[in-house]
């Protein structure tokens, strides 16, 4: 399409999200499409020039996501959920692990953590969460682990980043590699270092809910080469990923087959979890965004913290360990066992005041009816994981949460507690 009509329909883009405002009074959701004009013309872009598969916006959205996080490659996909199917199929076929092996992970998490690794015959251990960030405590892990062991799967949650420097010394004594699941966790860093380069292997999710989007996707992260390689060839079917450069067509062959054609040679066992250009297209002016948004987030988390901490005797709100940046996908709260109500009081009462509210993902995955009887192990006991399942949950804290909304969030809390027979002092 010639370049001057694409600025005529860029340019109606544009004017059309200048005019359009969200309405203060709907329901202030966990989470918001933070997009306007930039990504719908990116999209509109990729549509008018026909790549509406995976193309070169995939390719330079991996290139800058990767050079983002702090890691050589980054394969795109169509899910954070794929991206956590694809990483351990990518360390089995590469001799990293074997069905039956043991992975370490935390009970207290979301189900697309848990799914991909009985979906690969591997064994989940279950262990509990410390209070202090709500992920998976490195002296659990550090108990947990026995010659079974072969990867511990880390999930940074709601954006805080887990104790990533206890980790890595607990798993290279043991010489287990680590898989970082940084779904929730876009920019979160501890001591400037960007979740997801800590370990051998990383995840992220572009859900329409976190801290950025490309309405479904996600990325895998690694500088390990033939991780890299397994990764871009079981993502689009166990194509050949090295073609024979200067070869002709047709240049195939092996004992079976001979002067075959080299895009129709599968040398895994793959699936087609392929981003297209159009996700990729938001991907990319939503990065340019991603501090922005954190930064914004982190205003909104300190704005309720610095206002319900009135009600510390009840509300265990979160906090950012030193020199960590903690992105805030959502604000958890913690109901303490002092509290003379229950979460389910206090949560009812949000929602009646159009304040959407999420339990603490599932809780606890062992006794989430799917999981039940899947085969995993728990070792040892979990009490703040039980916690975490009966009294937590979080509210929003996205960028797109305007200051009467915000304004609304802390005084429905104060309304709450003035409805107690003894409220707080």
């Amino acid at each position: 399409m010639p370049d001057n009509i694409k600025k005529e329909i860029f340019k109606k883009v544009e004017d059309y999200f200048a005019a359009k405002k969200p309405a203060s009074s709907q329901k202030i959701g966990v989470a918001y499409p933070c997009f306007d004009h930039r990504e719908v013309n990116q999209a509109l872009d990729s549509l008018l020039d026909m790549w509406i598969s995976q193309g070169p916006k995939v390719k330079a959205f991996e290139g800058s996501f990767a050079k983002y996080v702090g890691t050589t490659h980054g394969v795109g996909c169509n899910s954070g959920s794929s991206a956590n199917l694809l990483a351990l199929t990518a360390l089995i076929q590469a001799g990293h692990l074997n069905p039956g092996d043991e992975v370490i992970v935390p009970a207290a998490t979301f189900t697309t953590v848990i799914s991909p690794i009985l979906q690969t015959g591997l064994i989940p251990v279950f262990v509990d969460v410390e209070m202090e960030t709500y992920n998976i405590d490195p002296k659990a892990i550090a108990k947990a682990i026995t010659q079974k062991t072969k990867l511990i799967m880390v999930v940074h949650s709601l954006g805080c980043p887990a104790k990533m420097r206890q980790i890595m010394d607990i798993a290279d004594k043991h010489g287990i590699p680590v898989l970082e699941d940084c779904c929730e966790a876009h920019g979160s860093a501890i001591d400037g270092q960007l979740v997801g380069s800590f370990g051998l292997i990383s995840t992220f999710s572009f859900f329409v809910a976190h801290n950025m989007t490309t309405g479904e996707g996600g990325m895998i992260m690694t500088s390990d080469e033939p991780l890299h390689e397994i990764l871009r060839s079981i993502r689009e079917f166990g194509r050949l990923t090295k073609y024979e450069v200067g070869q002709p067509r047709f240049y195939y062959k092996d004992e079976n087959l001979t002067q075959y054609d080299e895009r129709y040679v599968f040398t895994n066992i793959g699936y087609n979890f392929r981003m297209t250009d159009i996700a990729a297209s938001l991907g990319i002016e939503q990065l340019k965004k991603l501090n922005g948004f954190n930064a914004e987030r982190v205003n909104i988390a300190n704005f309720y913290g610095n206002t319900l901490c009135e009600y510390k005797e009840f509300l265990m709100l979160p906090m950012t360990p030193d020199g960590n940046f903690h992105s805030f996908y959502g604000y958890p709260i913690v109901i303490k066992e002092s509290a003379p109500f229950t979460r389910h009081q206090l949560a009812n009462y949000l929602e009646k005041n159009n304040i959407e509210t999420r339990a603490f993902m599932g809780g606890d995955l062992s006794k989430q009816p799917a999981y039940v009887n899947a085969g995993w192990k728990k070792p040892f006991d979990m009490p703040n994981t039980d916690i975490m399942l009966s009294n937590a949950f979080f509210i929003g804290s996205h960028p797109f949460i305007n200051v009467d909304q915000r304004n609304h969030i802390v005084a429905t809390f104060k309304k709450f507690f003035s409805t107690l027979e003894a409220p707080p002092k």
